[in-house]
């Protein structure tokens, strides 16, 4: 650690640029900054806003390269070795301290920086941003310029020198199948009233954050916006004035209005349709394929494509990472069972493959559609996403009217989410029963004028249909997280299997689940990209192979008693 004082950046400041670039429009711009290394060589270095920091490759020593990592463009400081690491540290930031037993970083750009992205770049693991504030209790987490943070030899990274302990969030229920969770996670609650009203009792455990361990797990609450502002929320109703500061043991009020359906108060009709559902669950009887899967009816939606390429953090979009997933599915579903198989959309440049490496946004993709329908920015973003369940419904409809069986048909739709930080790992979405619609519609404005909307634009559901639709997708969600985990893929770790989605004051089901006609469905986000170490698994082709072979375990245990 020592010999990192000698390593300096180029000219006096480094010469930093803030440039504009293609980000969303509140993400502040991008740092550069031009160094050089040890033998000379000029490299520029780029700090970017959720995205950390990336080093540009063609004149990148060999020594500072990590295995596999593409020289070819920017290389991801993920993707350095530790010699490179440890030189792209003290070149970006170079009125920093390496000392003997800690690492005193000063804030220069509090507009990109975040406590996140330091615990990232020094810990190797953004979830141990807790312990990097609990090491400074005296700072705020909203940075300012020139502040100075310690973070411990005992946090940094293996690669900088340190023990390199990833954050140990484990909990005795993360081992339950989704029902026995929740209602572990219910036994730690009791409620109460006072003069502001009724609230659900928590106390903290070892280990645990308010906003995973009290927001996101106990509301419906994931987006990083809705997260921090109802933590800010409860931390006041309860009186805490420094979430950092929350010791094990501490009483947390969390008002009933926000808590999720299956822990509200005893009496409530949201517990009682939520307690049908699990009943549902316990009575469906499975359906029998064999692991040939035949006769069974499969239809493969990845989210986004052409001109919208969905969720952006850390260097990965959503759109081409979850297509390469779903092609990698339709291909061992092809080779390896007698379902038959069709997909809602199709990149025109890649046809059905998968790809080992993807560097940039692929442009072009059409729903398959008759005839396709471009997802080219001409219509409203809407449109495609109502045509995939149209598309999806007449095919269905097809199959039925060919003597197929209806309770043999699987509908999946492949993402990747742009969550709180402090969320790994998949999650799966449900059609919550009591938000699927009786009847509806699709305006003809929303069709896009191909032949399908002819045919299946209208959607009726029965009351039981409703039940069976989410006891059954429930039933196949659980087998996937149970195949996710046997394979080592990491699931989320509060409550993965989930019938809405809240945000923006309001909570809803993806329409293509919503009107889905389909006997099981699910909405699979695989990862969450604002999490660095989801962000590298998902760029990771074994890691995509490997997603893709269990989800299709997952389809043969599904249909098999």
């Amino acid at each position: 650690m020592g010999g990192l004082r000698s390593l300096r950046p180029m000219g006096l400041a480094g010469l930093l640029l803030a440039v504009p670039a293609v980000l969303a429009a509140q993400d502040p711009a991008p740092v550069l900054s031009h160094a050089r290394t040890p033998d000379g060589r000029a490299i520029l270095l780029r700090l970017q806003f959720r995205r950390g920091l990336s080093v540009e490759g063609k004149a990148l020593p060999r020594a500072f390269l990590g295995k596999g990592a593409d020289p070819g463009g920017w290389v991801p400081f993920e993707g350095l070795s530790p010699e490179g690491k440890r030189w792209a540290l003290a070149a970006l930031f170079p009125e920093d301290q390496w000392r003997q037993d800690e690492v005193r970083h000063r804030i220069r750009h509090p507009d990109v920086e975040s406590v996140w992205t330091m615990a990232a770049l020094f810990t190797g693991h953004g979830q141990n941003y807790d312990k990097v504030m609990a090491a400074n209790p005296d700072l705020p987490e909203k940075l300012r310029e020139g502040d100075t943070w310690r973070i411990p030899k005992a946090l940094l990274s293996v690669d900088l020198g340190g023990a390199g302990k990833g954050p140990d969030r484990t909990q005795p229920e993360d081992d339950l199948d989704d029902e026995a969770r929740v209602a572990a996670y219910r036994a730690l609650l009791s409620f109460g009233e006072d003069a502001q009203g009724k609230y659900a009792a928590y106390r903290m455990r070892k280990g645990e954050a308010l906003y995973s361990s009290v927001v996101i797990r106990y509301t419906d609450r994931v987006d990083p916006k809705g997260v921090n502002e109802l933590a800010d929320r409860i931390a006041k109703r309860t009186g805490i004035t420094d979430v950092r500061g929350i010791q094990p043991g501490q009483l947390i009020k969390i008002p009933v209005a926000f808590l999720a359906d299956p822990f509200q108060s005893e009496g409530s009709s949201a517990l009682a349709e939520e307690r049908e559902v699990r009943a549902e669950v316990r009575r469906t009887v499975r359906v029998e394929a064999g692991p040939k899967l035949k006769g069974v009816r499969i239809i493969l939606d990845a989210g986004h494509g052409g001109v919208d390429s969905g969720a952006q953090a850390n260097g990965i979009w959503e759109s081409d990472f979850v297509y390469d997933i779903a092609m990698r599915v339709r291909r061992l579903l092809e080779q390896e069972t007698d379902a038959q198989v069709s997909s809602t959309i199709r990149y025109p440049g890649l046809g059905f493959k998968s790809r080992e490496e993807i560097r940039t946004p692929s442009r072009a993709a059409e729903i398959l559609t008759t005839p396709p329908f471009a997802v080219d920015g001409e219509s409203p973003s809407a449109v495609s996403v109502h045509l995939r369940w149209v598309l999806a419904n007449d095919l269905f409809a097809a199959f039925r009217k060919g003597k197929g069986d209806a309770q043999k048909t699987l509908f999946l739709s492949f993402h990747a989410d742009s969550l709180h930080p402090s969320a790994r790992g998949s999650m799966v979405y449900v059609p919550s029963a009591t938000l699927v619609p009786s009847t509806f519609a699709l305006g003809g404005a929303k069709t896009g004028h191909v032949a399908e909307a002819k045919r299946s634009t209208r959607v009726a559901f029965s009351g039981k249909e409703k039940l069976q639709g989410e006891a059954r997708s429930r039933q196949f969600s659980e087998g996937l997280l149970k195949a996710l985990q046997k394979d080592r893929i990491p699931v989320h770790a509060n409550r993965p299997i989930r019938n809405v989605i809240y945000r923006g004051g309001g909570k809803w089901v993806p329409a293509v689940l919503r009107y889905s006609s389909s006997a099981t469905k699910a909405l699979i986000e695989v990862a969450n990209l604002t999490n660095e170490d989801d962000a590298a698994n998902l760029r990771d082709p074994d890691f995509r192979e490997r997603y893709a072979v269990a989800v299709v375990n997952a389809i043969r245990a599904y249909y098999r008693k």
